[in-house]
């Protein structure tokens, strides 16, 4: 779809990004939902279709139990986005953890893998501080998920769905 040109920022630089990282272990290759890999990732196209085995092959690479965040570290995330955000004088316009995901509506004054970066340390080491993350591993799988947003309308589309998508 082709927006006009007046629905787009004047110089056509992201107004935000949409980011997501998952917990350690709780969506692998192969899952039911689909799944994404290196190979596989251009945007809009579709998932990886379910594949058991390469299911079973992933779990076995695991080192440790699937991380789910509990309220308390779901809390202790959120503000940390929020103080990060603060500190950085980046704008946040919506957050929510989730217990085995964590979404972000962000507009950064650098790159979208590095702003995903800083608020994965940034958790980590709040959750540490306030002691309700105890190991030296990280909580979060490698990488994660980053879409910049171009159109207001978008980035509403992108505050609504993290703020009241999500379920209870």
């Amino acid at each position: 779809m082709t927006l006009p040109y007046s629905e787009f920022n004047d110089d056509h630089k992201a107004l935000a990004c949409f980011i997501t990282f998952r917990t350690y272990g709780t969506w692998l290759h192969g899952d039911r939902r689909g799944s994404v890999d290196r190979f596989h990732n251009r945007y809009g196209t579709p998932h990886l279709p379910p594949n058991p085995l390469r299911e079973q092959y992933m779990k076995s690479l695991m080192k440790r139990p699937p991380v789910r965040l509990s309220r308390k570290q779901r809390k202790v995330v959120e503000d940390s986005i929020w103080d990060t955000c603060k500190t950085r004088k980046w704008i946040l316009w919506a957050a929510n953890a989730r217990t085995n995901h964590v979404h972000s509506v962000v507009t950064a004054d650098c790159g979208s893998k590095k702003a995903r970066s800083i608020l994965k340390a940034g958790a980590t080491k709040t959750m540490r501080e306030r002691g309700v993350w105890r190991s030296s591993r990280s909580p979060w799988a490698d990488r994660g998920s980053r879409r910049r947003v171009y159109t207001r309308k978008h980035l509403m589309a992108a505050i609504d769905y993290v703020l009241y998508d999500q379920g209870e």
